[in-house]
């Protein structure tokens, strides 16, 4: 039977998700994105052009061409309710309501939750709604603070003291922001992501990845939406135990049932973002869709057939035994435009040489007469799958090194060194 998905969102992530839901012959992919992405595109049976967040239309689009369940990428659609819109017309969806998404839209929300249901892993905060008091407070204290906005920043809003700024630059930053701040105890382990799927009942996890998010090599430079990340071929991490595992995964489990709790269900992808602390995992936040880059990492490694997945997320059927992934490591890179974060060109040529085995995933680049050109975001995401994580890097590593134009890369993410630091600062912790 022919079943219509629509993917919602034109980056990197979308374009991995595509891939995925591709491989079952039987499913009709359609599109809707703000810029068209010339990989999203050559797989889609139709394509919408307009702004992720425009509900109206995408529902329309949606009803037009039969769609019968839709899958969304990015979270601003997500606040915008893209998913109370398409289930109000009868269109099934991996993704929470506007409610269910508070959980990365807010903040706020989200703390106060976890620690309305007594859920682990919540770090000492405080919520502001003016920026004098919450100066008042980072002037008064002797810790380090995390200041974290209320609303969606892209990934790139955290400021950590004594990382990113001194007090009188958090003290700037929050007056910048307008004092509708988070501001949390400074964490100290090492960071680590926990994705599962959930169908509003089930939970069930996948690999987990490791994310780089400073923009240069040896993890210097502002924070980036994310430059690369890797995941081994047992699926696990070496810094992580099996009991910070499981600590982890019921942190998970207990904020979908916090939320269902709350009246508000909780489908779609849920992405914990986790520090692993010499008291175990505490979490940094919660994200309500695939990460970008991780999710290039767990879907090239997913090997069961992901229309199927969505449809059973969206009845409330999706079980353990109907997922797998294969044994492999995974690292991705991303290729950025010269200049990127502070000052991204863009206009520039990208010319794709020789990848070998990599996948390349295109994030945000535009097509024109058959050439690609950068623009002001991540361009391309390169992937490596290997038995080993030093086959996986290699195999990203030359793929990256075959892109050339006026861009470059992080060649450190996914190597032995960077894993082996990794593992001797959590020992040093415990």
């Amino acid at each position: 039977m022919d079943m219509k998905i629509l993917v919602v969102g034109g980056g990197g992530r979308e374009h991995a998700i595509t891939t995925a839901l591709s491989r079952n012959t039987d499913t009709g992919i359609y599109a809707v994105m703000a810029k068209s992405n010339p990989g999203i595109a050559r797989i889609a049976r139709k394509v919408l052009n307009v702004k992720e967040t425009q509900v109206a239309p995408i529902r329309d689009f949606a009803l037009e061409n039969g769609i019968d369940l839709a899958v969304i990428g990015p979270e601003a659609p997500l606040e915008a309710g893209i998913v109370d819109a398409l289930e109000g017309a009868g269109i099934g969806c991996v993704g929470p309501t506007r409610a269910a998404a508070r959980l990365e839209t807010d903040k706020a929300f989200c703390r106060t939750m976890m620690e309305r249901h007594g859920i682990a892993g919540c770090p000492q905060y405080r919520v502001f709604h003016g920026a004098d008091d919450a100066v008042a407070f980072v002037r008064d204290t002797d810790r380090d603070l995390a200041i974290k906005p209320i609303g969606l920043t892209g990934g790139k809003g955290v400021r950590i003291m004594g990382e990113h700024v001194d007090t009188a630059g958090a003290v700037a930053y929050i007056r910048e922001i307008g004092g509708d701040v988070v501001l949390e105890e400074r964490l100290i382990g090492e960071e680590f992501t926990l994705q599962a799927f959930v169908d509003g009942r089930h939970i069930v996890p996948m690999p987990l990845v490791q994310d780089h998010k400073r923009a240069y090599t040896g993890d210097e430079g502002p924070n980036t939406g994310g430059m690369g990340s890797y995941s081994l071929a047992d699926h696990r991490l070496p810094f992580v135990t099996e009991r910070d595992y499981e600590k982890a995964f019921r942190i998970m489990q207990d904020a979908v049932a916090a939320m269902a709790a709350e009246g508000v269900p909780y489908r779609g992808i849920l992405y914990g973002q986790f520090m692993n602390t010499a008291q175990g995992p505490k979490v940094i936040e919660f994200n309500a869709r695939f990460g970008d880059p991780e999710a290039m990492n767990v879907l090239s490694l997913l090997t069961s057939d992901f229309s199927g997945m969505v449809c059973r997320m969206t009845e409330g059927t999706l079980t353990p035994g109907q997922v797998s992934f294969a044994p492999k490591a995974t690292v991705c890179k991303y290729v950025v435009p010269a200049g990127y974060p502070e000052k991204p060109h863009a206009g520039d040529p990208i010319r794709i040489g020789d990848t070998g085995d990599a996948l390349v995933y295109y994030a945000n680049v535009v097509e024109e007469q058959g050439v690609l050109y950068t623009q002001t975001s991540r361009s391309l995401a390169l992937v490596g799958l290997g038995d080993t994580l030093a086959e996986a890097e290699q195999i990203t590593e030359r793929a990256a090194t075959a892109i050339s134009g006026n861009i470059r890369h992080r060649s450190d993410i996914g190597t032995q060194a960077v894993l082996d630091r990794r593992c001797a600062h959590m020992r040093s912790l415990r």
